[in-house]
């Protein structure tokens, strides 16, 4: 089939050549023109568009266009490409980490219009070049149907790892809920192995215990892999910083547990860690560290101590 791709960062120009890879003609566009004709140079199946003119002029009708920017610019993308001759029928898909509520009001405006929406979580990351992505999309059957055979091919295990899960906006509640795990599981093994090395007796070895654990273990995942990695090349970790960044679906899985009434303890502290990583120095502890001066006695350090 024939699409476009708006968007060509880490994630969007991978996209670009798997599926060029698999035999599609893709017509790529960023705001920077140099990955675009980067790909076109790489894939003869690829062309690179001058502006979102040039896309509409060289995709057949009904145009199938996959948005994979920051979820900021969705629907600045979205408006120009209105403004640029999209038309009813023509199908519009944001593949990026987009809040659903705003999916399911995108869908809706330009359902008005004549023109068909889908939301697709999209997971894999630098990885789903070589792998596939893991690919959850929201939409009528009719948005679905179009783009199909480009789902396949942009999935992972043969074209397995796709699927419908329901109408516009539930493609990316999943993966909200999706990304609300990962913070979960990515803080339990950071806190596992934080424990055992703090245990100097037995003076574990985190990349030897991160491999054993990939083979047979109940735990054993992709994050352990990366893991494993990780260690592996750097056994203390000590070029890495502890801040931690959220890009946003951590805490909109939060709050949807609070409107629906759903304890996600788990999934809440992890979300709550990121926030702790970015202080060098909590107000909140030494609000408590006053408190047990001032009932018990207990001896505190002081900020010279507590920095060396």
């Amino acid at each position: 089939m024939k699409l476009a791709m708006i968007g060509l960062g880490r994630m969007g120009g991978n996209m670009v050549k798997r599926l060029a890879q698999g035999g599609h003609d893709v017509v790529a566009y960023d705001v920077d023109t140099t990955p675009g004709a980067a790909l076109a140079a790489e894939y003869s199946s690829v062309t690179a568009a001058t502006d979102l003119n040039d896309v509409i002029a060289q995709l057949p009708a009904p145009r199938v266009i996959w948005v994979m920017v920051p979820h900021q610019f969705v629907d600045s993308t979205i408006a120009a490409l209105l403004a640029a001759g999209v038309e009813a029928g023509d199908l519009i898909i944001d593949g990026g980490n987009s809040n659903y509520k705003e999916g399911q009001r995108r869908g809706t405006e330009l359902a008005a219009k004549g023109m068909l929406f889908a939301d697709c979580g999209t997971s894999g990351g630098v990885w789903g070049l070589k792998n596939g992505y893991s690919l959850m999309i929201g939409g009528e059957d009719d948005a679905i149907a179009l783009i199909a055979p480009a789902l396949t091919t942009l999935a992972s295990n043969e074209g397995k790892g796709w699927g419908h899960v329901g109408p516009v906006g539930a493609g990316h509640f999943v993966k909200m809920v999706h990304n609300g795990i990962e913070y979960g599981m990515m803080q339990a093994f950071a806190e596992g192995f934080e424990l055992m090395k703090a245990k100097d007796e037995f003076d574990l070895d985190m990349h030897q215990i991160s491999r054993v654990w990939q083979h047979g273990s109940v735990v054993s995942s992709w994050l352990l892999d990366l893991t494993g990695d990780a260690l592996e090349q750097d056994g203390d970790l000590s070029s890495l910083s502890d801040w931690m960044d959220d890009s946003g679906e951590g805490r909109w899985t939060v709050n949807e547990s609070i409107d629906l009434g759903i304890p996600t303890p788990v999934l809440t502290l992890a979300l709550q860690m990121r926030f702790r990583s970015r202080q060098k120095d909590a107000f909140a502890g030494k609000i408590v560290n006053a408190q047990r001066a001032g009932f018990g006695g207990h001896p505190i350090r002081p900020v010279e101590s507590s920095e060396s």
